[in-house]
C-alpha cells in the first residue's frame, strides 16, 4: 500500500486547498466560498482515500473523483477571477497548479492501471 502522504500530488493538492481557504476566508458570498473550498478539499481527501484502498479499481475510482474535483475547482477559480472575488495574479497561479495536479493524478491512474 502506497503512503499517500509521500505523494507530491497529495502534498500539492493539500497546499492548494489550504490556500483557497485562506484566500476566501473574508469572502461574504458563502455559497461561492463553500463550493470552491469543498471542491479544493475533495482533491487531497479523495487521493488519500483512494491510495488506502486495496484494489487497483477502487484506487482509480477515488483518483478519478479527485481529478473531477480539481476540474470543478479550476472552473470556480475562472469564475472567481471574472467576478473579482479572487486576486487575479494568485488565481492565475492556482489555475496552473490545478492543471499540473490534474496531469499528476492522470499519471498516477495510468501507473496503477499499468501494474495490472
Amino acid at each position: 500500500m502506497m503512503n499517500f502522504e509521500k505523494l507530491d500530488v497529495w502534498k500539492r493538492s493539500a497546499r492548494l486547498s489550504a490556500e483557497l481557504y485562506k484566500a476566501t476566508s473574508q469572502l461574504r458570498d458563502f455559497s461561492y466560498r463553500d463550493q470552491l473550498t469543498r471542491s479544493g478539499l475533495s482533491v487531497p481527501s479523495n487521493i488519500a482515500e483512494g491510495m488506502t484502498r486495496s484494489s487497483p479499481k477502487e484506487k482509480c475510482r477515488f483518483l478519478e473523483i479527485a481529478r473531477s474535483s480539481i476540474a470543478e475547482a479550476r472552473t470556480q477559480i475562472y469564475i472567481g477571477i471574472e467576478i473579482k472575488y479572487l486576486p487575479s495574479q494568485k488565481a492565475l497561479q492556482w489555475l496552473d497548479e490545478t492543471k499540473e495536479i490534474s496531469a499528476m493524478i492522470s499519471g498516477l491512474i495510468k501507473r496503477i492501471e499499468s501494474k495490472n
